[in-house]
């Protein structure tokens, strides 16, 4: 989750794409997004609306792991800027990764606001 993170900040997918899994599907309060063409789709909307951009997580918590899936749940963070004004926000999130040939991929995550 580190890596994913870090991988977001550096706002080129490509450097994500080796840890979602090809069949993963992406819940976001933007839509939902199945297949990385989809996902990545969506990621990149996202770089292009908000500018400098960091994003991080909070609070992580494994809550279920086997020797072939591993779920956890977290806090996101984020600032940015959007047309010269800095923003940020926040909420909760879940992703769900499988161990594969090639090592754990996300094959699910959920992104929703925090509860008012």
């Amino acid at each position: 989750m580190d890596a994913y993170a870090e991988g977001i900040n550096a706002h080129d997918f490509d450097l994500l794409e080796d840890l979602i899994d090809a069949d993963a599907v992406f819940w976001f309060s933007s839509g939902s997004y199945r297949g990385l063409p989809a996902i990545r789709a969506a990621f990149e909307a996202t770089w292009t609306r908000l500018q400098n951009e960091t994003y991080w997580l909070e609070e992580l918590a494994w809550i279920a792991s086997d020797d072939g899936a591993a779920a956890c749940t977290y806090s996101f963070r984020w600032r940015a800027e959007v047309d010269g004004s800095r923003i940020e926000g926040g909420g909760r999130g879940t992703s769900v990764l499988r161990r594969r040939a090639e090592g754990w991929l996300i094959v699910h995550e959920h992104l929703s606001a925090e509860p008012t």
